[in-house]
This record gives C-alpha cells, structure tokens and sequence, in this order.
C-alpha cells in the first residue's frame, strides 16, 4: 500500500535529485530515507529510481507514481484546506434575464434568512456563455429561457408567464 508520504518522498527525491539532498528537505538521514525506499519496494515488489545514477533516473513504475503524487497531492491539499474553513457552502448562479432580477432579489433575501451560510456568486457577461460553464462544472445553477436540445442538462419552469 502506497501512503500520502511515500507520494511526498517521491516529489521530494525528483525535486532535490538526490537521495542525501531529498533527506535533508524532509529532516531524515539518508540512512532512514534509503530503508523507507528499499521497505516501499519491496513491498510493492518494483524498483522506483535507479541507485547511484548520475542525475538520479526514476524507473517508469516511479515515474507512475511521480505523475499521480503531481495529481493527488494538490487535491489532498485543497481537501484539507475545505475542510478547516468554515462550513460555507457556495452557490455559483448565472441569471441570462436581467430583467428577472426585479423579483428574483425578494426570493434571494428569503433564501438567504433560511440558509445563511450559503454564498452566492453571480457570473455574467455580454460574451459570457452560461450553459457550456454549468456542463463544466463551473456554475452550479443557470436561469435562462434558451433551452438547447441534447444537452444533457435538466431544464425545471420556474414559472409560466403570458404575453399580452
């Protein structure tokens, strides 16, 4: 089993380039360090660089594990920091009727009474492009008259109006 420090010894051996140098970043002896390695494969039952290369050469089942501590150490990072934040939950809105900001603001106010730790950001722009964001995962819900066929978006009336 691979551990979030293994993962963070990797970058630390790619980024010092050299066994003694990686030990002293990460406050070890080279000695302790060299063991963790040697303990790590062998229990994973591959090598991860190539000893007393000159630069240090990561074998191609380290440099796998290199490409997913560069994928999985920013996201532990940011979970970690979402996690000590205060529990605010963010609600990302494009609104494409500016006219419907006349009665949408009373339905906001009541909204945030019942939910204040909600916050609200409104995303617009005269090239800005809603549906293609909220597809994306950049917007989290979009108000808009202009329904686009297949697109694998869920469309819900808000209300029916008539034209007079």
């Amino acid at each position: 089993m691979i551990e979030v420090k293994h993962l963070k010894t990797l970058q630390a051996l790619r980024n010092c380039g050299s066994l003694a140098a990686a030990a002293a970043t990460l406050h070890q002896t080279q000695s302790a360090l060299s063991h963790q390695f040697s303990d790590l494969e062998q229990r994973l039952g591959f090598r991860l660089f190539v000893r007393k290369s000159q630069p240090l050469r990561f074998t191609p089942q380290g440099e796998i594990l290199l490409q997913l501590a560069n994928q999985v150490l920013p996201q532990i990072s940011q979970a970690l920091q979402a996690c000590n934040e205060p529990q605010q939950t963010r609600l990302r809105i494009a609104i494409e009727c500016h006219s419907c900001i006349q009665w949408l603001t009373p339905a906001l106010e009541n909204f945030h009474k019942n939910w204040p730790q909600v916050e609200m950001d409104f995303k617009s722009g005269v090239t800005f492009d809603p549906q293609p964001a909220l597809q994306q995962g950049e917007l989290d819900l979009v108000m808009t008259s202009d329904i686009l066929p297949r697109s694998g978006l869920h469309y819900s009336p808000m209300f029916d109006y008539e034209v007079r």
